[in-house]
């Protein structure tokens, strides 16, 4: 992006202000809020209802830096009801029950029952969301929650039930502009400097359509300025400040995915060290834990899978642990897993297995189950044939019996191939014991 946008200086020089910059240009109405037309542009639903004054529960679904909490506090002035706030990570059952005993004191005299705002909350336990639907059911507040985490993974059924799901999106290119040309121009102190902004792509770029990380890379930039200089902005002046604010941890774009990258690769490499480390880097730039936790689950089936079937029951239980117990005790449960993971054998035979399988069945191949493999309920299916010559299993010796499992024209198609590790070595002397097929491979 070339088009160079200048903002001269119009008041006189102030301080730099203790408030951060996002929290000094967070919007206090609809009309100010940028982004996610589709929920309050004009006509959307959401706007629909917070203009009709009858607003239900509902719950925001989207990534960081969207507005989820900022559209959370709007809709309560907006309808001017009582708004409580709680964060699912530092909030139990005892926060919920104080809020709703004054929720109910204040019922009589209110419009509306109160907003009750829940920052995180996938991170709720189910005894603390089964607390909170009673309070839903009867109408003693009506609940906003905020999730990164698809919800109806992570919220317990009946809540989700008394819960619409609005669906929020990164900020685009013309939003982030607005978001941009509104600080520069409406701040109480960055409209004191002499700021030119020559080039835009990285600060966009960087900010991966979180309006707050855009917000506080521009800060940074703009402090790393003598405070009576001019200020001149581009990609490299962008880039080099952000390296020397390391802090910075770009969640959602480039070095997000290029620091998982290479998490995931130092534990399929079998290296602990390195794997902890990315690991750390993450966690000290604010990733959620229950992301690395989860593709810890994902490497435990995909890379290690066979060679140590206990990896994915470990990665597994790590995820449950982060979820229960969350950060900063949660660092030390997500480091066993990574060395763990990291220091196994290796094998992907069964995701190889399954990608083999998919790519026959997605070029077209839609064979008919053998007659002998049907299930038979009914008399007439029993009289088609339907389950004739079926040999059970157990009713031999060493439970195996030859008989075809694949349909016609598949027989002797191999999709599993064990691989070379001792666990996997076994289980292909046996399947060479009963199947002569993996004899052939050989």
């Amino acid at each position: 992006m070339s088009e160079t946008s200048i903002f001269a200086q119009t008041a006189p020089l102030q301080s730099a202000p203790t408030i951060p910059l996002p929290e000094r240009m967070r919007p206090n109405s609809l009309a100010e809020f940028v982004g996610q037309e589709h929920l309050v542009g004009p006509g959307a639903v959401l706007r629909k209802m917070i203009e009709s004054g009858n607003i239900s529960s509902f719950i925001l679904w989207g990534p960081p830096g969207v507005g989820k909490t900022t559209l959370a506090h709007i809709v309560s002035r907006e309808l001017h009801r009582d708004f409580y706030t709680l964060s699912a990570i530092s909030s139990g059952v005892k926060d919920l029950r104080e809020v709703f005993a004054r929720a109910k004191d204040k019922s009589i005299f209110a419009k509306g029952s109160p907003i009750l705002f829940i920052d995180e909350i996938h991170r709720f336990s189910k005894s603390q969301q089964d607390a909170l639907l009673g309070a839903v059911e009867t109408g003693t507040v009506t609940l906003i929650g905020a999730t990164t985490e698809n919800p109806s993974f992570e919220v317990i059924t009946p809540l989700l039930s008394r819960c619409q799901v609005f669906v929020m999106k990164s900020l685009e290119m013309a939003d982030l502009e607005i978001l941009l040309n509104r600080a520069l121009s409406e701040d109480i102190y960055l409209k004191t400097r002499k700021i030119e902004v020559r080039e835009k792509t990285a600060l966009f770029r960087f900010s991966g359509g979180d309006a707050r990380k855009l917000l506080n890379i521009l800060e940074i930039v703009i402090n790393s300025f003598p405070p009576e200089a001019p200020v001149l902005i581009d990609d490299s002046v962008v880039a080099d400040r952000l390296q020397e604010n390391i802090s910075i941890y770009d969640k959602n774009g480039e070095m997000h995915y290029d620091i998982i990258s290479a998490f995931i690769k130092s534990m399929r490499g079998s290296d602990p060290n390195g794997a902890v480390y990315w690991m750390a880097r993450m966690l000290a730039g604010g990733e959620d834990p229950l992301f690395i936790a989860r593709r810890m689950v994902i490497l435990a089936a995909e890379d290690i899978g066979l060679a140590n079937p206990n990896a994915l029951l470990l990665a597994q239980s790590t995820y449950d642990a982060v979820h229960k117990i969350g950060m900063p005790e949660a660092r030390i449960v997500l480091s066993e897993c990574a060395i763990y993971l990291a220091t196994c054998a290796k094998s992907n035979s069964a995701y190889m297995a399954v990608d083999s399988a998919l790519s026959l069945v997605e070029k077209g191949d839609n064979s008919p189950v053998p007659l002998h493999l049907r299930n038979a309920p009914t008399k007439l299916m029993k009289d088609l044939g339907y389950h004739e010559g079926y040999r059970y299993a157990h009713d031999y010796a060493g439970n195996f019996t030859d008989q075809e499992f694949l349909p016609e024209g598949l027989s002797g198609t191999v999709f599993y191939h064990p691989g070379n590790n001792p666990k996997e070595n076994e289980i292909r002397s046996r399947m060479e014991r009963l199947w002569p097929k993996y004899k052939e491979e050989k």
